[in-house]
Formats: C-alpha cells, structure tokens, sequence
C-alpha cells in the first residue's frame, strides 16, 4: 500500500478518484488547492502526487517546477482537463513523470499510478532529496566518462555535479549509459522509461532528451553525449 497525495478543487471528481484509487490498497490523502498539496508534500513527502493542471492560487505546472527546485524526486502525475500537447509538453518539460488527460479513465489511471510506483520502488522510492537518502548497502552506479548515475539515490553526476532529476530522467539515462554508443530507437527507450504499454506517443522521448541536454548544458555548454541518431533514435556517445 502506498500513500498517495490527490490534488484537485472539484469535490465530486476527488471523491470518485480517491475512493477508486483506495480500493486499489492505496491510502489517499486531499488537497483541493496548490497551496495546500504545497504545504502537504512539504510537510511529509508521499509516494506520489496526482495533481490537477488547473488549480486555484498555485497551479499544477508550478507545484512541479517548485517541487524539482527543492530536489523532490517523487513521481509527479499530472491530469490536465484540456487535452492539450502544449500542456503535457510542459508539464514534462518543467519535471512531471507522467500525465493522464481527463475525462479520467480509472483503468487507465490505476494503470498509470502503478507503474510509478514500481519504478521508485526498483530504484529506491525516495521521495526526498538525495542528500537525505541513506542506503543499506552501496546503490548501483553506473559511469561513463564524466557522467555518473547512482540508480539507489536516483542522482545524477556530471563533471561532479549533483544535476536534479526526475525518475524517467533517470530511467532514460539508465537506459543509455548502459549501452553507450549503442543507437537505441524511441519505442525502446520509452518502454525502458514508463515500463508499461500505455499508448503514448514514443515522441515523448524527445521531450525528455531536450529537458536533460539543457540541463546537462547548463552545467557544461560543450555536452553533447546524447547523440541523435535521425531516423533511428539516440544513442550515449562512447567516450
């Protein structure tokens, strides 16, 4: 059973989905603003958020990006009621792992909510800042040339510098850093990333390869070892 933070102002819409998502095992908690889900992740970090876009007082995508600034590596699903690319672009693009269009479909979100969390599960399930994580045992790491992830504090290195993540930023590095210099298509890196067969579009990949190269860039302006491969895919540059 996970605890899970549920995030919206319609009062109809949270109760059906809290009561779906208790009777999956799940012990749900509300909040029916930004402000308040702010106040609640702050205060104690639950396994995973399913927040609305449009909030009153603080809206969904700022929640996000102020969550990843704190170095909050939860899982973050975000439901936007207008179906719009442009949203789910940016949702992904400031951090959210995932994103679900309403009318919500139940399967589709239990679905969803279940694969997040067996991704945090296998690296971790830290909810917090990687500084705080205390291991049992060395975490797995894996390091080519001047980039390192360690898979047990979902943290990423680079040129000795801890760079914030998200877990599919992670999945998708992992993916990569395995195989350097090996050409990985889209559909293969997202089924690394998601870990399910939820439908979507395997253009999602670029989404995650721009947010990490500017990332990484901003760090170190030369980075150029996520190589597109056009027509096939990408690949991590072989040092």
């Amino acid at each position: 059973m996970a605890r899970l933070l549920l995030v919206d102002d319609d009062r109809e819409f949270l109760d059906v989905l809290a009561l779906s998502l208790r009777e999956d095992g799940h012990d749900v908690e509300i909040a029916r603003d930004g402000r308040e889900a702010e106040r609640a992740v702050l205060a104690s970090p639950p396994a995973l958020v399913i927040c609305d876009v449009n909030l009153p007082g603080v809206d969904g995508f700022t929640l996000v990006k102020r969550w990843r600034g704190r170095g909050l590596a939860l899982p973050i699903l975000l439901l936007t009621s207008r179906d719009s690319e442009i949203d789910e672009a940016l949702g992904l693009e400031l951090g959210a792992d995932d994103y679900v269009s309403k009318p919500v479909r139940l399967r589709v979100l239990s679905a969803r909510v279940g694969a997040l969390l067996r991704r945090a599960e296998r690296r971790g399930g830290s909810a917090t800042p990687s500084s705080s994580h205390e291991a049992a045992a060395d975490p797995p790491l894996i390091t080519v040339g001047p980039s390192s992830v360690d898979l047990g504090r979902l943290e990423l290195r680079h040129r000795g510098t801890v760079v914030p993540t998200t877990l599919s930023e992670i999945r998708l590095l992992e993916a990569l850093l395995l195989r350097p210099g090996i050409v990985q298509s889209r559909s293969r890196l997202l089924e690394h990333v998601r870990g399910d067969d939820g439908g979507v579009d395997d253009r999602l990949i670029d989404t995650y390869v721009r947010r990490l190269r500017r990332k990484l860039e901003a760090i170190d302006p030369a980075f150029d070892s996520i190589e597109t491969v056009t027509g096939a895919g990408y690949r991590w540059r072989a040092p």
